[in-house]
């Protein structure tokens, strides 16, 4: 691997590596990601995976809210865990549910910055 694709992965790695700290905090001390300090911590992640273009469409790696979502939910087993809740009790165990909660609520934030961050020109441009 030629070390621009390492560095490339390394950023991404520690941003979500960075994110799933932050959730796990949250989860631990029951406090909501919406409010600061952990806003402000998600939205300098954003900040940096946005610049480096890992927010964009098709990126390589992906951290969209999507991707963000499918590697979190893949290393915390939240699939398995809904497809065994549905075929047995028809309920998520508690622990599973907290982190769906908590990954529901960092997708919202980011697809929300993500779509103000892609409209800031157009309402900023100066008068022509």
């Amino acid at each position: 691997m030629s070390s621009s694709l390492n560095e490339t992965s390394n950023l991404a790695t520690r941003i979500v590596d960075r994110l799933e700290e932050i959730i796990l905090l949250a989860e631990r001390e029951t406090k909501p990601l919406e409010l600061d300090p952990l806003r402000k911590e998600l939205f300098e992640l954003f900040v940096t995976a946005n610049g480096a273009g890992y927010t964009e469409d098709d990126s390589d790696p992906d951290l969209s809210a999507d991707g963000i979502c499918r590697t979190l939910g893949s290393r915390w087993g939240l699939a398995d865990a809904a497809r065994s809740a549905v075929e047995s009790t028809g309920r998520i165990p508690s622990t599973h549910l907290s982190k769906m909660r908590l990954l529901w609520s960092l997708m919202r934030m980011w697809m929300e910055w993500t779509y103000a961050w892609s409209r800031w020109e157009e309402f900023h441009r100066e008068a022509e």
